[in-house]
């Protein structure tokens, strides 16, 4: 008989406009951080490029996350300094050197259904950068977290390029201040202090 699935593994799927979307995110990235190890470093990777309206999600929640900067985690992507299809490799070898055991949250743009256009999607394992314009990147992350910025099935190049930048800059901030917040409430002090008598 198969187990059932741990809650923090089931993907969770909300809608940004959900006035209860942030405490969601929140509450299941907890799940997931509070397993990793304190002296575990913890790396968001934002992935995307501003040459896109679409594809900037992931360096628009790098750039506002870059704002709220602490030592409680390490940040990779943002509109100064992008990742994506180009340096996206020698990033994730960086981090390696960096840390041979770091927790990866991957952070990306994705194209879905029309009905999932504005969700917001997190989940256990990594995310699939390129996947939707068939880019064959290396995969990203411990966990994922992705916005749906628009439709997906046909012409995905001309459809990121089309995308609402409004749509992109509301949920780039619901999920910056999601994950800033959730890595806060799981190491409420920067490692270094914890560790200092």
């Amino acid at each position: 008989m198969k187990r059932p699935a741990a809650m923090h593994e089931v993907p969770l799927k909300v809608p940004h406009t959900d006035p209860g979307a942030s405490q969601q995110l929140a509450s299941r990235l907890l799940l997931h951080l509070l397993n990793v190890p304190a002296d575990r470093r913890i790396a968001v990777v934002c992935i995307g490029t501003d040459r896109s309206t679409g594809d900037a999600l992931g360096p628009i929640i790098g750039s506002r996350l870059d704002k709220l900067r602490s030592s409680q985690f390490e940040l990779y992507g943002t509109l100064d300094e992008p990742v994506h299809a180009m340096n996206l490799e020698s990033t994730l070898q960086d981090i390696h050197r960096a840390d041979s055991k770091p927790f990866i949250i991957g952070i990306d743009a994705c194209l879905g259904q029309l009905s999932s256009v504005g969700s917001i999607q997190l989940g256990s394992g990594p995310v699939r950068p390129g996947a939707g314009v068939n880019k064959d990147l290396p995969p990203v992350g411990d966990i994922h977290m992705t916005g749906i910025v628009n439709v997906g099935g046909f012409m995905e190049y001309f459809v990121l390029q089309n995308t609402r930048l409004n749509l992109v800059m509301r949920m780039a901030e619901l999920m910056a201040d999601t994950l800033a917040l959730a890595i806060r409430d799981c190491r409420p002090y920067p490692m270094h202090a914890a560790t200092q008598e």
